[in-house]
C-alpha cells in the first residue's frame, strides 16, 4: 500500500532528474496536501520529534516532510511541488545566510506567498541555546558521547570559541550524529522552550 515515505522517495528521485508520474500519482492517491523542504534529515529528525511530542502523525495529516540534501536544492523543490508543480503548500526552515535562496526560489516559482521560518545559524543552533549548552553536554555524555567529546574540545580549532559553537561543531562532525541529536535535543525540550523558528512551523501545519 502507497504511504508516505514511498511519495517521498518518488519527490527526491524526481528532483534528480527522474520522471514525475510516480510522484504525481501517489500526490493523488494519499493525499498529500502540504510539503516541509528541510535542508536535511538532522532537520526532519527534529520535526518529526516535535510533531511526535505533540500528538500529531503528519503523515497522516497530508504532510510530507522532506530532505532537500541541501539548502541550493531548494529551487527544484519549490518548481517541482509548488504552483507550478502539484500545487502543493509549502513551507519549512532556513538558515539566515541560505535566506536568498529561498526567496528566490519562492518567487520565481509564483510561490512568494507560501512561508518559511529562519534559523538564525541552524537548527542545532537553536536547540542548543534553547536547552543551555550544559544541558547539552549532559545529553551527549548521556547519549555515549562521553570519550569522544573531550579530545574534541581539546583540538586547537576549538579553542576560543564559546561552549554553544563548540556543542554545534561537535554535533555536526559526524552526519549519524547529527541526525541523532536533532531527535534528542527536540526531545529534551520543555513545552515552553522550544525555539520560535521550529514552534512556529509546526503550528502552521
Amino acid at each position: 500500500m502507497a504511504d508516505m515515505g514511498s511519495f517521498r522517495e518518488a519527490v527526491t528521485a524526481w528532483a534528480a532528474g527522474g520522471v514525475g508520474d510516480p510522484a504525481r500519482a501517489l500526490a493523488a492517491r494519499l493525499p498529500v496536501r502540504a510539503a516541509v523542504l528541510l535542508e536535511g534529515p538532522s532537520d526532519v529528525a527534529a520535526v518529526d520529534a516535535l510533531a511526535a511530542s505533540r500528538h500529531r502523525d503528519l503523515a497522516a495529516e497530508g504532510v510530507c516532510v522532506l530532505s532537500m540534501g541541501g539548502a541550493t536544492s531548494v529551487g527544484r523543490f519549490v518548481r517541482l511541488l509548488g504552483p507550478t508543480g502539484l500545487g502543493l503548500r509549502l513551507t519549512g526552515l532556513c538558515d539566515e545566510r541560505e535566506r536568498p535562496y529561498y526567496a528566490r526560489a519562492l518567487g520565481g516559482a509564483g510561490a512568494a506567498g507560501q512561508r518559511f521560518f529562519v534559523c538564525a545559524a541552524d537548527l542545532e543552533d537553536e536547540l542548543i541555546r534553547a536547552l543551555g549548552p550544559e544541558r547539552v553536554t549532559e545529553l551527549v555524555r548521556e547519549e555515549g558521547d562521553r570519550r569522544a567529546l573531550p579530545p574534541f574540545l581539546r583540538q586547537p580549532a576549538q579553542q576560543g570559541r564559546t561552549a554553544q559553537q563548540q556543542l554545534r561543531r561537535f554535533l555536526g562532525t559526524k552526519k549519524d550524529r547529527k541526525i541523532h541529536y536533532g531527535r534528542v535535543l527536540v526531545e529534551a525540550l520543555d513545552p515552553g522552550r522550544v525555539p520560535a523558528p521550529l514552534d512556529s512551523l509546526l503550528a502552521c501545519l
